[in-house]
């Protein structure tokens, strides 16, 4: 009887083991980046080999894993070497973009060179921790982007077109009564020069920030005590003539002192993501006048507006000299890590450690810089103009010699790449759909063109499958060359929302002759044209698509003469136009019913929608 109850005991024991079992191997509520129950399907010619966007090829273990002896896994080790780098360079006044990249000097370092055969090419790449090269797997962040919506809670504009994406540079609501356009201020600014060049105002892509800080940020900052107890928002201008502008949204009034840098900047800055008052912005000229210096990345806090922090473009171990920096940087605010891609070729990953207290207004940051250098395969020029578009921890960028690179940011290992031809500055953008994730991408008239010895090309409008790089459709527009001013898409295409949903909206340059361009909406679907407008001014500003109260989509939409547009999408007709002075290469941000812009008039704009 003894024996019987004991066994029964141990049954009972035996089956309570088995239930807490099972309950405790079921899947967690709460997913993190690296799980994918549904991944994206391979389509038909595709390497089975293809990474998840959740799942890294080699991702390391997390340090918080046990044995099932209860030993604790650590995470690879980073291997590097410490290489000594050769830092003859010219001086800054004699750095320019037509220098052609060198692959073969003494910091090519050949012998540690990382390859990987894509589409049956070997790609070589190298990666760089702070200047010593990594050997190892580099360290994984466990970085993943979230939906586009999710990118900030700040309220406002942060970075070019809104978010990672790069789909959105309208932020909040307005009622779209009139179908008109008000000047409401204008704000003058300056314009520098250096041999035969000229450049004013604001130029390419050159978009406004603007954001409603929150009221405890506010007051820390050194703005205008008068407007320290206000709702105030900023709107914050790097340009053209070596100043960051700060000017309120309502009136253009200054809201403080603009930080003089000394040198032009072109490209679109960006504010951190969570709000925090850091400001991340790049340099585009080297040389103002008599003064030269080797192009910056800059970051500045915005409580005193002092850099805290600085990367030289023109450094050894990039294989181009020309160190710009155009591409508006992307901030994963979860892992508090920069990503910033260079005209030098080099892709940066840079952990912050942002260490900021709210209450003291104490801000600093320690950056660890990882960086991917890459050599190209299809054509010698490299370097990146466009702003990096990321799904999950899938990065996306197109250089100046035409590779379309789709690079995982954790691993900072190429995934795909794809000949798009020729040069393209244009930021690519995503969207993802019930039948998959897909970027849409357009080049230039340049390369194909050898200087001018071939008067025109087709710029090529193309939709990719982004998680496969399959081709989806393309369409082609003839473009002239012109040496520096070049034809083709410089903008960055609409993505259509909501009553436009079936609609991609590209903004050709140059079709024709020097002066014209066109306007196409496509169907997403096929590519096939569903309205095409002549434009007798083409542009390089990015139209902005936005929603009225009501539902309705309108566009607004800038060109070469110094016309602002407001545009039906549905259907490309020009509801009403004003003029902001001169050339528009700068693309416009929205905030409520207020657009800001700024424009080779000298000048930037506010204008209502009425």
């Amino acid at each position: 009887m003894k024996i019987k109850r004991v066994f029964y005991s141990l049954l009972i024991l035996t089956i309570i083991a088995a239930a807490a079992l099972i309950l405790t191997s079921k899947e967690p509520a709460g997913k993190t980046a690296g799980d994918n129950p549904n991944p994206p399907a391979l389509t038909e010619g595709t390497s089975s080999t293809l990474p998840s966007p959740t799942e890294s090829e080699n991702s390391n273990q997390s340090p918080s894993k046990q044995e099932p002896d209860g030993g604790q896994i650590t995470e690879p080790l980073i291997k590097t070497v410490t290489v000594t780098l050769s830092e003859t360079m010219p001086e800054p006044k004699n750095v320019n973009p037509d220098i052609p990249p060198v692959f073969d000097g003494n910091n090519s370092f050949p012998e540690y060179a990382k390859t990987k055969i894509l589409n049956n090419i070997e790609f070589t790449y190298w990666h760089f921790l702070g200047s010593d090269i990594i050997t190892s797997e580099v360290e994984n962040p466990d970085i993943f982007f979230g939906s586009p919506e999710e990118y900030t809670d700040v309220e406002g504009i942060t970075t070019f077109r809104g978010n990672h994406f790069r789909d959105n540079a309208a932020y909040g609501s307005r009622l779209v009564s009139e179908k008109k356009l008000e000047l409401v201020w204008t704000k003058d600014i300056g314009s520098i020069s250096y041999g035969n060049t000229y450049w004013p105002g604001v130029g390419w892509t050159g978009q406004p920030l603007i954001i409603r800080w929150d009221d405890d940020v506010r007051k820390l900052m050194n703005i205008d005590p008068s407007l320290k107890q206000t709702d105030l928002v900023e709107v914050i201008y790097p340009t053209l003539d070596g100043n960051i502008y700060f000017l309120n949204l309502k009136n253009g009034k200054p809201t403080r002192k603009p930080i003089d840098i000394g040198f032009s900047t072109k490209g679109t800055a960006s504010i951190d993501p969570r709000g925090y008052p850091i400001l991340y912005t790049g340099q585009g000229l080297n040389q103002n006048g008599d003064n030269a210096a080797y192009h910056e990345y800059r970051i500045f806090s915005l409580i005193d507006q002092k850099q805290i922090y600085s990367i030289k473009g023109t450094t050894p171990e990039a294989f181009r000299l020309w160190g710009a920096f155009d591409p508006s940087g992307i901030i994963d605010r979860n892992t508090d890590t920069l990503i910033q891609p260079g005209e030098n070729g080099l892709l940066y990953r840079i952990k912050l450690n942002t260490d900021f207290d709210i209450k003291s207004g104490m801000l600093s940051i320690d950056p660890e810089v990882t960086k991917f250098r890459y050599k190209p395969v299809f054509d010698q020029n490299i370097g990146y103009e466009n702003s990096p578009a990321i799904y999950r921890n899938y990065l996306y960028l197109a250089d100046n010699g035409g590779m379309l690179q789709c690079i995982d940011i954790n691993t900072l290992e190429p995934v795909w790449i794809a000949n798009i031809e020729d040069d393209t500055d244009s930021t690519i953008v995503l969207e993802e759909t019930d039948e998959g994730v897909f970027l849409y991408t357009g080049n230039e008239a340049d390369i194909r063109c050898d200087n001018g010895r071939i008067p025109s090309a087709n710029c090529q409008l193309r939709k990719f499958n982004a998680l496969t790089g399959e081709l989806i459709w393309q369409k082609e527009y003839n473009c002239i060359y012109q040496s520096g001013v070049n034809g083709g898409l410089l903008s960055t295409p609409v993505i259509g929302k909501n009553d436009i949903s079936d609609l991609v909206i590209f903004n050709i340059a140059k079709t024709g002759d020097a002066k014209s361009g066109k306007m196409v909406a496509l169907d997403k679907r096929t590519g096939n044209e569903v309205w095409v407008k002549n434009l007798e001014n083409y542009s390089w500003s990015s139209p902005v698509d936005f929603l009225s109260d009501d539902g309705k989509t309108y566009m607004i939409f800038c060109d070469f003469a110094g016309d602002m547009h407001l545009i039906d999408p549905k259907n490309g007709e020009i509801l009403d136009t004003i003029s902001v002075g001169l050339n528009v290469e700068a693309s416009p941000a929205i905030y409520n019913d207020m657009i800001v812009v700024g424009t080779y008039a000298k000048k930037i704009y506010g204008v209502r929608i009425k």
